[in-house]
C-alpha cells in the first residue's frame, strides 16, 4: 500500500510565512474596524478617540494573532 506524499498546510518556507503574514493582516483589520465603529457609532465617541482606540486594539490583535500563527 502506497500513500500520496501531502503538503503541510503551513510549514517552512515563503508560502507558509504568506499565510501568516495575511492571517495576522486580517485579524489587524478585523479588531480596528470593529473597535473603530463600536466607539464611533454606538457609543459616540470623537473621531481622535475612537481613532486611537481602533490603533491600539488592532495593535493588541496583531500581537495576538502573531503569537497564535507561531505556535
Amino acid at each position: 500500500m502506497t500513500r500520496k506524499a501531502t503538503l503541510p498546510a503551513s510549514g517552512p518556507g515563503r508560502d507558509g510565512a504568506m499565510k501568516n503574514w495575511r492571517y495576522i493582516a486580517m485579524h489587524t483589520v478585523a479588531a480596528a474596524a470593529f473597535i473603530f465603529l463600536l466607539q464611533r457609532y454606538a457609543l459616540s465617541a470623537s473621531l481622535e478617540s475612537s481613532l486611537l482606540w481602533a490603533l491600539t486594539f488592532g495593535g493588541c490583535a496583531a500581537g495576538l494573532a502573531y503569537a497564535q500563527s507561531n505556535r
